[in-house]
């Protein structure tokens, strides 16, 4: 097997075929940030009520019908239950006043057999509201992040193992489709059930394209490109679209011109096809080297340069063999594997569900919804920003420890928060998300570069797949601040330092190269770097990083 980031050196790294790749790229994970928290609006439940039917009531019996009740030391009108109304309607007649007359607490109570009434302050619909998923069924709320995280889960393993066999551009454009074309449906929906049906299959594609086109950038992308890209390109522009989000949805406050709003930009994606090529280091892997070298000479020539006569000469010997089919298994059959595996998967689980979870909590802080949900969005671009700095001068291993213990005693600390500052945990609970949010950068980055081309994306859609379920358990995770407020932040500080301290006994892959392959992956020397120094350049593999510019290897 060749050296590909050798071989394809001619073609430099950063010409007019690798900004195209580049920022089309990017570009497609904007609506991935909208898919991804579009349910922070969609299942908002504004303050509601029983409601009352027009009846001859008075004034004074229609504002003391609903119960009052106190929640966090402030009295609340009751959002499930009413006093009787024919047994109010009696008093109303026959002219007895509230308070005065009759003892309100003393009348019986009964739940809203007549619906609810929903305030319109903030939300004029959701699903909330259209559904009625409230009281009895509440549960229906944070199941419907579940739904679409279960999507996500389904995804992440299905389009995995689909691009390794099918290639990165099929399986990406594909999702996208599916992504675009069932949010639009959703607005359709006459119950619940079919609205997460739909929001089900919309989770399928979103964290499917985002891997398809993370691995496919990282993979035709080079030298401090790729590291760009990686680090920062797509997070920061999955970032925008988490931003942008709460900007559509403060303006549309309907849930289904909402919707409509957030599928229009996905046929944008339908152009650039003819774009973005297909991964050559994926054709190589499958012995199809004509079709390889034909996309790497269309590059040279938009880039500009010659390329040489015959690019892959070893390649092309072994373009008669069969391609070996890599599974999901493969990646616990072999102890080393395995063991790099398992660590991985607890990381990645944790990660996610603290992101998910303080991503999805921002409705339940305190000040307005809007602003919480653009800060959480926002605090991701110098995360990001961090994520990147550390990848250019970092080793991989400190900066994932370092980032989730920092998440860790952040999210400790929200609970010794002074109560009469409320600004103070919200402050605490970003702090904790930033660190979060580096940690999954980092991760993307660190998971390519342990793995080989043949099951890279399978790796990282698997590591997806078993985050998610951290992604699933979030919203119910968020819903323990019932029993105790500080329930939520303790389980995922504790985690996250749990995490953190695994992420230890990980292999270090600052300053090695790319393995191609399954044999490559086991000849690596994992936990020590075999040259002394970078200035003297005794190892091998440093002197070919350095040859090419690169200094991320995924």
């Amino acid at each position: 097997m060749v050296d590909y980031d050798e071989t394809t050196a001619f073609l430099g790294v950063w010409g007019q075929f690798q900004q195209i790749v580049f920022f089309v790229l990017c570009f497609s994970t904007i609506p991935n940030g909208f898919s991804a928290f579009s349910v922070i609006f969609l299942a908002a439940a504004p303050a509601h009520h029983c409601r009352v039917p027009e009846a001859n009531l008075s004034e004074a019996w229609r504002a003391a019908i609903i119960p009052s009740q106190v929640v966090d030391r402030q009295a609340e009108q009751s959002m499930c239950s009413r006093y009787r109304l024919d047994v109010v309607k009696n008093y109303s007649a026959r002219g007895l006043v509230p308070g005065v007359d009759v003892n309100v607490t003393d009348i019986e109570q009964e739940p809203c057999v007549d619906g609810w009434s929903y305030s319109t302050a903030i939300y004029q619909s959701t699903i909330v509201t259209e559904f009625d998923l409230v009281c009895g069924q509440r549960w229906k709320e944070s199941f419907t992040s579940s739904v679409y995280f279960l999507g996500v889960l389904c995804g992440s393993f299905i389009s995995g193992q689909l691009s390794d066999w099918c290639g990165r551009k099929p399986v990406l454009f594909m999702t996208m489709m599916i992504q675009t074309v069932f949010t639009f449906i959703q607005v359709f929906s006459t119950s619940w059930e079919m609205f997460s049906v739909f929001f089900f299959i919309v989770g399928l594609g979103h964290i499917s394209n985002y891997v398809a086109a993370f691995v496919l950038g990282a993979e035709i992308l080079s030298g401090s490109v790729r590291v760009l890209y990686s680090s920062l390109g797509v997070c920061l522009f999955f970032a925008i679209g988490y931003m942008i989000l709460p900007l559509i949805a403060f303006y549309i406050r309907d849930w289904r011109k909402l919707l409509v709003a957030l599928s229009v930009p996905g046929l944008i994606y339908i152009p650039l096809w003819w774009l973005i090529p297909e991964s050559p280091r994926w054709l190589l892997s499958q012995g199809r080297v004509k079709e390889a070298e034909a996309i790497l000479r269309d590059a040279a020539r938009r880039n500009g340069v010659t390329a040489p006569e015959v690019i892959f000469v070893e390649a092309e010997d072994e373009s008669s063999k069969t391609p070996v089919r890599y599974h999901f298994l493969d990646l616990l059959k072999v102890a080393k594997i395995r063991y790099v595996t398992l660590i991985l998967f607890l990381v990645w689980m944790t990660l996610s569900m603290g992101y998910f979870g303080l991503s999805l909590n921002t409705s339940r802080l305190y000040g307005d919804p809007y602003v919480n949900c653009f800060i959480s969005a926002a605090i991701e671009v110098p995360a990001y920003l961090i994520s990147w700095l550390s990848v250019h001068f970092l080793p991989r291993r400190l900066s994932c420890v370092v980032s989730m213990m920092l998440a860790g005693a952040a999210l400790y600390s929200v609970q010794i928060a002074p109560a009469d500052l409320p600004a103070a945990s919200r402050a605490l609970e970003m702090l904790g998300k930033f660190g979060i949010a580096t940690g999954t950068a980092l991760m993307f980055v660190f998971t390519g570069e342990l793995y080989p081309t043949v099951i890279r994306n399978t790796a990282v859609g698997a590591c997806a797949m078993v985050s998610r379920v951290g992604s699933i358990i979030a919203p119910y995770l968020i819903h323990l601040s019932v029993f105790n407020a500080a329930l939520p932040h303790m389980v995922i500080g504790s985690l996250c330092i749990l995490s953190g301290a695994a992420a230890i006994l990980l292999p270090e892959s600052f300053m090695k190269p790319l393995p191609e392959t399954i044999d490559q992956m086991h000849q690596m020397e994992w936990n020590k770097c075999s040259c002394r120094s970078k200035e003297e350049d005794t190892c091998e593999d440093t002197e070919n990083i350095n040859t090419v510019g690169l200094e991320v290897k995924l």
